[in-house]
């Protein structure tokens, strides 16, 4: 299977080569990125993030991609923003568990550039064009704004049916929050 790699105007989405995971947990394995994320991460979570990433690329042609700036002399120009892309919904037990998932994490010197709506806007046109899914969601918590302000602005709906209490977290991460949008209104909204 040829490398993915996907352009949008400031961005690629790309497939991650082995060289990438050291700097993307520096850059990312912050306090301020993770703080609704579980906290830091240790090298058990790490090592089983980047076994995850890999198995998505490999059984559904699609994972959370490395989210890097283009080298066209813009902020953080070249750089590696972090990750934004295609997963399946992978808590056991949940209502949207296999569901396909948008997701997306940034470095916090990114964050207010628009980066992460540039490439969530790609993942969803790619998940509904190229991948051909009815229904894409995204998970959150009540308390990471940032997070469900983007999913609003990329018309995605608040789905309270499919929330859910994730039992690998304390009261301050639950209930895990869903937005979802349909490949009807998704293709609605980019043809309004």
């Amino acid at each position: 299977m040829a490398d993915f790699s996907h352009q949008t105007d400031r961005l690629i989405l790309r497939d991650w080569r082995a060289e990438d995971w050291p700097r993307f947990w520096q850059l990312t394995n912050t306090p301020a990125v993770m703080r609704w994320l579980g906290g830091l991460a240790d090298d058990t979570l790490r090592n089983g993030s980047q076994e995850r990433l890999e198995s998505y690329a490999r059984d559904f042609g699609h994972t959370l991609w490395v989210m890097q700036r283009k080298d066209d002399g813009g902020h953080l120009s070249g750089e590696m923003l972090g990750f934004c892309g295609l997963k399946r919904g992978n808590v056991e037990g949940s209502p949207v568990f296999g569901m396909a998932e948008v997701g997306w994490r940034m470095r916090e010197d990114a964050w207010g550039h628009g980066y992460a709506k540039e490439a969530a806007t790609a993942s969803l046109d790619l998940g509904f064009g190229k991948f051909g899914y009815d229904e894409i969601v995204a998970l959150t918590v009540q308390g990471n704004a940032a997070s469900w302000g983007l999913m609003r602005r990329l018309g995605m709906k608040r789905r309270e049916d499919l929330d859910f209490q994730d039992d690998r977290w304390g009261p301050e991460l639950n209930p895990t929050i869903i937005y979802a949008i349909t490949a009807q209104e998704w293709a609605q909204r980019s043809n309004g």
